[in-house]
């Protein structure tokens, strides 16, 4: 019983500093281009030493950041996010495949109109993965609100 106790509390933290691990962060603006159209920059703030995936990481290796805008019948999204930011494509021996990621903070940059120029919002989810030179963190998903006025 006492071997049974003692691996659930090791367990136990264990996970606890694991889940602890939160090394991105998301800020979020719109900039009025006129006519409609918004420019919407989402900013991962990604922690030293970590680095976070490129949405264009090739299949067979670590999951691509994705961002998902949620649906807003007044808002049409023009094409996919860009990104801007220090894009590394390095051969990677765990997924054996060549794997593009960002050191540091990347921007996410994505166009959209909004019809009859009204006010509204348009919600993202991103999923992301991040890793380090040691370990992955499992792939993670966050929501960012950005108001279009």
């Amino acid at each position: 019983m006492k071997k049974l106790l003692l691996t659930l509390i090791v367990a136990f933290v264990a996970f606890s500093a694991f889940s602890q691990k939160d090394p991105v962060s998301f800020s979020s603006s719109a900039v009025k281009k006129g006519n409609g159209v918004y420019e919407v920059t989402i900013v991962a703030n990604v922690q030293k030493p970590w680095h976070i995936y490129s949405q264009f990481t090739p299949s067979g290796g670590p999951e691509p950041t994705e961002i998902v805008f949620s649906k807003n019948p007044l808002v049409t999204l023009d094409g996919k996010a860009k990104e801007i930011g220090n894009l590394k494509t390095v051969y990677d021996k765990n997924f054996k495949t060549n794997v593009k990621f960002f050191d540091g903070n990347v921007k996410f940059v994505q166009k959209v109109k909004v019809k009859n120029n009204v006010k509204t919002s348009l919600t993202a989810n991103v999923n992301y993965m991040v890793c380090d030179d040691n370990q992955c963190l499992p792939p993670t998903s966050k929501s960012v609100v950005i108001k279009l006025q």
